[in-house]
């Protein structure tokens, strides 16, 4: 770290919220992305509710073999 930074008045976990929702960035590869924004707009949907409800299937169907 360079000596120009000056942490003397700094205030250890100041923005910390302790109950904050961390929201993951997922990155789709152009050609997953591509189909699902098209199925989701068929089905009137936002992009991430067609994605969520995929996975949720997903990991119905695994829990469902275990």
């Amino acid at each position: 770290m360079n000596p120009e930074y000056d942490f003397s008045k700094g205030e250890r976990g100041k923005f910390f919220r302790p109950n904050a929702k961390l929201r993951l960035p997922i990155y789709l590869s152009p050609d997953v992305q591509h189909y699902l924004t098209e199925r989701a707009a068929q089905k009137g949907i936002p992009l991430g509710e067609m994605v969520n409800t995929l996975l949720k299937q997903e990991i119905q169907m695994i829990e469902s073999v275990k």
